[in-house]
């Protein structure tokens, strides 16, 4: 199986519109990761003292975006590169990919979106690409309650092929533009309990409208990018800010870090 890798050979300019120069605000305050309304001030200094100079390699984090079939993970990723909704939905096979540019506090960096499979016989597949993740969206449908209810597996899959404690979490409601006000304010509910649970940051979006997508991937991009730097910053080493690719939540994470188990599946 082959996945879809964009050509990275050629860095286009950043688009003006992918310039983050404030920390963008949380949802909802209940499931926030932080709630602080600013950068760290260390990370704005360190960009500031780099900004100048060679900044290296292009600071990257893994994204994987994981969740029920159907359910709108695709709609979500080409709602924000894109701009656009396809309703003629297609199920993904396997794994695809997106790496979206930003320019954080004048630091080039990108997110490498990784859409999975959520059908049961490529959930094998996909998880081989689970690995190396900094970040993890799981998706969950505001119509469907069963879509909530498996979100714990979602996140126990992640996190088989991951360090719990050293990726940002976030439980994120697709197809906001389909729930009626008190489906979703019961639905919503739920999900912010479950998400305070998993220690994650909540949204509820519509792929749709293209409500609260733009808004969302601009937080992770944010939270990502300042986690990977104070990282960096608490190593005390010398690269460069732009070497940096690996990040670590400063959150406390409900689940402690586990051996690695040998997966059995697709033998």
């Amino acid at each position: 199986m082959s996945v879809r890798v964009p050509a990275m050979s050629v860095f286009p300019p950043v688009r003006k519109d992918r310039v983050i120069t404030q920390l963008p605000l949380y949802y909802r305050k209940e499931a926030a990761l932080h709630w602080k309304e600013d950068f760290d001030n260390k990370v704005k200094v360190a960009c500031q003292e780099q900004r100048t100079g060679t900044v290296g390699r292009f600071k990257i984090s893994k994204v994987i975006v994981v969740g029920d079939l159907a359910v709108g993970k695709t709609c979500l990723i080409n709602r924000f590169c894109k701009d656009t909704f396809d309703k003629n939905y297609k199920a993904t096979i396997g794994v695809d990919f997106e790496m979206e540019r930003f320019e954080v506090l004048g630091v080039p960096f990108s997110l490498q979106l990784w859409d999975t499979a959520g059908q049961e016989r490529f959930k094998c597949i996909a998880s081989t690409y689970y690995r190396g993740a900094q970040v993890v969206i799981i998706t969950f449908d505001v119509t469907d309650i069963a879509s909530l209810s498996h979100v714990r597996q979602w996140l126990e899959d992640a996190l088989k092929e991951n360090d719990p404690t050293a990726v940002q979490l976030y439980l994120v409601g697709t197809k906001k533009d389909l729930s009626s006000p008190a489906q979703f304010a019961q639905i919503e509910q739920d999900a912010l309990k479950l998400a305070q649970e998993m220690t994650a940051e909540f949204w509820a979006v519509s792929s749709l409208t293209g409500e609260n997508v733009k808004e969302f991937f601009f937080r992770v991009a944010s939270l990502a990018f300042e986690g990977s730097v104070l990282s960096e910053l608490e190593k005390g080493g010398s690269r460069q800010i732009g070497d940096v690719v690996r990040i670590n939540s400063n959150s406390k994470n409900l689940y402690t870090t586990t051996k690695k188990k040998q997966s059995n599946c697709c033998q």
